[in-house]
């Protein structure tokens, strides 16, 4: 670049400048192309703060069908008990209506949508509490047609009366697992009760069968010894016994021998024949007694000796009895144990049941609504949604900002001038920088004043201000190098940038066309650099993006620069026969 194409490219920066104020219409225009970007940005802002917080106007129908019904004694209407909730919610323009208006309603689009609360459902809540529940089911309807942000607002509207009206359900739920834990407490209450009960008595019956066995065991001991003194004096009645039968057989002989020699019965009557009769009778109950006597002896000989083995089974029958006394005290000492223990184990589960029964009823029902509390922890938290897609309008508006100005305030071809093509897109160039730099400013004043969020704003003005200058120096150098057409390749790259460049949705769920297109767009970078800046920085993301928006505004301009020289008079060709038609 010689010293001759420096004074030129200053001569046509002054030329430019007076001409801003030569004019007060041009100075008009040029205000306007300073504000306009701003405007664009900043409308969208405000128009995306917070629009889930702004749907109290939306309205949403509600039609009350419950008949209700009665659980335990008592009269139950959920509907009218959501009507109620409903009315202190000022989430949405609930408006309360019959099932004919709202059907209509949203079938006209007088609703951007409605509820229908059944006949049946408190019967069907209700029923969760018997053996045959039933699904409780409401009506949602919407239409899609009239607004396609509207139904995802009254979707929020639908989830709160759902959310509201399982909190219902799970309260019933709750009730009635807190009758039935109650009622199982009280058993397990009472079976402990029972069970200390039986194994006193087990005990108590233990030790009876102890002392009968006790008594069993000094009984067969004097039968012992009783035995003992019959069995010294059997020899005692062998030998008397073998007296009594030879004595018996003696006196046996001379009966028979009397019997014999005198007969009674050929005696005169007398004192003779009774005396001779008596004899007679004596001598046969002699032998009659002697042979008892003989009965006798043998008998008691036996007798002896079975008393000796009475007490020899008698003294097992002790020996058995406490044994089996023993064993009988074992068991139940066992058994009392156990029954004992059974009792602790139930007495303890009862008052575990005891101490939940006892939790009060509505702290119970909320934690059985929500066991498990999902604790949100924000990284680079930002305090509303306006703030959150900032740096997407802001970088849009720059976009924006400067093909309006390139469309408004076109680029000259240095065809018919004293200046080549580097000359006039050098002496040009500093115009429309700082035009950029102004609009920058506007913009970041707007969101300072808006209200919008921003975390380090010396490094944010600084890439704001760095995005709309590489911005306008690349849309000018398109629109400098081949004039109208460069404006239709501003404005396709626009529209792929809106979509492809994770402003707002992740880039993750757009088609495949703006994933493969997402690392080569201008947009991509500075939405980085403005994200990072406003936001939060994370270095390792902030400067790979800045390098890349740099060397992207560094090849266009040399691309440009490039074209410009062998396309300037083509193009200034192309746009004379463009005005010759009065369209352009």
């Amino acid at each position: 670049m010689s010293r001759k194409d420096i004074g030129k490219i200053v001569e046509l920066t002054e030329n430019n400048a007076k001409s801003v104020f030569a004019n007060p219409i041009v100075t008009i225009v040029i205000i306007a192309v300073i504000i306009l970007p701003s405007l664009y940005a900043l409308i969208n802002i405000e128009a995306c703060w917070d629009p889930y917080e702004k749907t109290s106007d939306v309205p949403f129908a509600i039609a009350n069908l419950d008949n209700g019904t009665t659980l335990e004694g008592q009269k139950l209407n959920i509907g009218n008990e959501l009507v109620k909730e409903l009315k202190n919610n000022t989430k949405f323009d609930w408006t309360f209506v019959t099932e004919d208006e709202l059907r209509d309603g949203v079938n006209t689009g007088k609703y951007y949508a409605g509820i229908v609360i059944p006949k049946n459902l408190s019967e069907n809540i209700a029923s969760i509490t018997g053996d045959n529940p039933k699904q409780a089911k409401l009506e949602y309807v919407v239409n899609i047609k009239a607004n396609p942000v509207a139904n995802r607002l009254t979707d929020a509207g639908a989830n709160a009366v759902y959310t509201s009206l399982n909190a219902k359900i799970v309260e019933l739920i709750n009730l009635a697992a807190y009758e039935k834990l109650g009622e199982l407490q009280s058993g397990l209450a009472a079976g402990a009760s029972q069970l200390s009960s039986g194994g006193s008595q087990l005990q108590a019956g233990a030790d009876q069968v102890s002392a009968g066995a006790s008594q069993v065991s000094d009984g067969a001991s004097q039968i012992k010894e009783g035995s003992k003194t019959a069995q010294s004096h059997v020899p005692e009645i062998e030998s008397g016994a073998e007296k009594v039968s030879s004595g018996s057989e003696k006196l046996q002989q001379g009966a028979e021998e009397l019997q014999e020699t005198v007969d009674p019965s050929l005696m005169p009557d007398g004192p003779i024949k009774q005396y001779t009769q008596g004899t007679s009778d004596l001598a046969n109950g002699s032998s009659a007694l002697a042979d008892g006597s003989v009965d006798l002896a043998q008998g008691s000989a036996e007798l002896a000796q079975g008393a000796s083995y009475l007490a020899g089974n008698s003294s097992l029958l002790a020996d058995g009895s406490v044994s089996l006394a023993a064993g009988a005290e074992l068991l139940s000492s066992a058994a009392a144990q156990a029954l004992f223990t059974a009792s602790a184990g139930l007495a303890s589960s009862a008052d575990a049941l005891a101490a939940i029964t006892g939790i009060n009823e509505t702290t119970l029902g909320d934690y059985f609504f929500a066991p498990i509390k999902l604790d949100r922890h924000e990284v680079y938290p930002v305090p509303d949604y306006g703030s959150g897609v900032s740096p997407f309008y802001i970088v849009l508006s720059m976009w924006v900002g400067a093909l309006i100005t390139c469309v408004l305030m076109p680029p000259k071809s240095s065809e018919g001038t004293p200046y080549s093509p580097f000359e006039m897109y050098a002496g040009n160039l500093l115009l429309y920088v700082t035009l950029s730099i102004l609009q920058a400013f506007v913009t970041i004043t707007g969101a300072h004043i808006l209200g919008v969020h921003i975390d380090n704003y010396p490094l944010f003005i600084l890439s704001a201000t760095l995005v709309s200058v590489v911005f306008m120096t690349l849309i000018y150098s398109i629109v400098s190098a081949i004039g109208t057409v460069g404006e239709g390749i501003v404005v396709i790259l626009l529209v792929f940038q809106i979509s492809g460049t994770g402003g707002i949705y992740p880039i993750e769920i757009m088609p495949t066309l703006f994933q493969e297109l997402y690392n080569y767009l201008p947009m991509t970078y500075a939405i980085k650099l403005v994200r990072e800046a406003q936001l939060g920085v994370i270095w390792s993301n902030y400067t790979p993006a800045l390098i890349m928006l740099l060397a992207i505004g560094i090849v266009t301009i040399i691309v440009s620069v490039i074209i410009k020289e062998k396309a300037d008079k083509p193009s200034k060709y192309f746009e004379e026969k463009l005005k010759e038609s009065g369209l352009f």
